[in-house]
């Protein structure tokens, strides 16, 4: 099957869309820790932020990095973590050391 062609502002429409469900189901799922997807998959909430961040500075726009772990966190990052970071066990950050890209 091939892949569908759509048009540069339509691609950039769904690609937005796909976004801002992603920060929509993290925020809806505090109970998964950061940790837990670094594990899994490679990256976490504050990848986003990073990521967010990189994007606005190409654009040259200037943003923080709090400001975008706000925007995707949907809240402070000290409150959420205060609300919803819970203490990582040993075998989890051990996994995290292993696995961890250096600049995280």
């Amino acid at each position: 099957m091939a892949t569908p062609e759509f048009d540069e502002a339509t691609r950039t429409a769904m690609e937005a869309a796909a976004f801002r469900r992603l920060v929509q189901h993290f925020r809806e799922r505090s109970d998964v820790q950061n940790i837990d997807l670094m594990n899994l998959a490679g990256f976490c909430r504050n990848c986003l932020s990073k990521w967010y961040r990189a994007a606005a500075e190409e654009k040259g726009l200037a943003l923080t990095y709090d400001e975008a772990r706000e925007i995707i966190y949907g809240m402070p990052y000290k409150e959420w973590q205060a609300q919803h970071q819970k203490e990582a066990s040993q075998e989890k950050l051990a996994t995290f050391a292993a696995a961890a890209p250096k600049d995280h």
